[in-house]
């Protein structure tokens, strides 16, 4: 299956809108027939509970977890019908379109919330995978993300007009219990325009996800703030240069890693803004950082871990770059963190990426 995008005007017509009510729920187990359950968080109604097509190939479960949570809107009517019966017969025009007009083997997302604020799982295996806490099933939701982020749909339209207070609670109890599930972190919850050029989720739920992002680290502890990025662009010179040079070359490009950025790296950037389908204009932003910053840790080899060495050496904290993420390296992202207020775990995440950069 091809890790497609798919947001854009077509699917406000092809997609119907729908609700129901998530609650909290005792354990109970996922019987023969498959109906619903809930494992401390929201009750989740199965592929089975809404009549899903058993999807074209059999789905890839990929052994790692999910680094991230990516949040949309359905860019479907703002319907009234809170019913379960409406959210199951959204699961299923959605799972209609993405496989016949799209292509794809199942539907895109992991999980979806109807304005009842129902939650149903979409591409299969996701509720299993989910509550042994391990594992991660690739989707289709965010090109460039489909085997490292859980995909949420919101039923509905958000570019002017908020959620539903319903529909919210039931988001946040899902993305509470999806963090707690695979260990995320709040602030590890993003919008599907964070990594796509869309408009999605919309403009008054995109600004939700601060309050989001809070509200579930309320719950779970940990700080909420996402990372920021700088804007590195044309002519500029400079570690952030580097690092940029070394993340793209490790993405494929063939580049000169010095710091100065020319015309081929601004080919380079837009070629790679161009295959994760981000906004091209060959600028380092929020779009383009939000995919080259991957998770490395011990045991990590390659260009990423040069940046990594190479910018602990601008720090302060002298670092070979050799490219292998051992003991020294750990030992210096952990005093990084720790000087920046990070939770020291020695793992560069996105947001120590970003403080890195900062």
């Amino acid at each position: 299956m091809a890790s497609i995008d798919h947001s854009g005007p077509h699917r406000r017509a092809v997609l119907t809108g729908a609700l129901a009510l998530g609650a909290a729920a005792a354990l109970t187990p996922l019987g023969p027939a498959g109906r619903a359950y809930a494992a401390a968080g929201p009750l989740i109604s199965d592929c089975a509970a809404w009549g899903a097509r058993p999807p074209s190939s059999p789905v890839n479960v990929l052994a790692a977890r999910p680094h991230k949570i990516i949040v949309h809107h359905t860019a479907t009517a703002n319907v009234t019908d809170y019913s379960q019966a409406h959210a199951f017969a959204l699961a299923r025009s959605i799972q209609k379109f993405h496989m016949d007009s799209r292509g794809w083997i199942d539907s895109g997302q992991h999980f979806t919330i109807s304005r009842g604020a129902h939650v149903v799982e979409g591409r299969h295996q996701s509720l299993a995978t989910l509550q042994a806490g391990s594992g991660t099933v690739e989707g289709a939701h965010c090109t460039g993300q489909n085997t490292i982020a859980i995909g949420i749909e919101n039923e509905g339209t958000y570019d002017t007009v908020d959620p539903r207070g319903q529909q919210y609670a039931a988001l946040l109890d899902l993305c509470t219990h999806i963090c707690r599930q695979y260990g995320l972190r709040a602030y590890q919850i993003y919008g599907h325009r964070d990594f796509n050029n869309t408009a999605c989720p919309g403009d008054r739920l995109y600004a939700l996800l601060p309050q989001l992002r809070r509200d579930v680290a309320a719950r779970i502890g940990g700080d909420p703030t996402a990372p920021v990025w700088p804007v590195v662009r044309s002519s500029e010179t400079g570690e952030r240069v580097r690092t940029l040079q070394y993340l793209l070359t490790g993405r494929g490009a063939t580049l000169t890693v010095d710091g100065s950025f020319g015309p081929a790296t601004e080919a380079a950037v837009r070629d790679f803004q161009t295959l994760n389908r981000a906004y091209v204009d060959g600028i380092a932003g929020n779009q383009t950082w939000h995919h080259l910053a991957m998770p490395v840790a011990r045991g990590a080899s390659g260009q990423a871990v040069k940046a990594v060495q190479s910018q602990l050496t601008a720090h302060g904290t002298p670092t070979t770059v050799d490219g292998i993420f051992g003991s020294g390296t750990e030992a210096g992202i952990r005093t990084f963190q720790t000087s920046r207020g990070l939770p020291s775990d020695g793992v560069v995440d996105a947001r120590t990426w970003s403080r890195l950069l900062a």
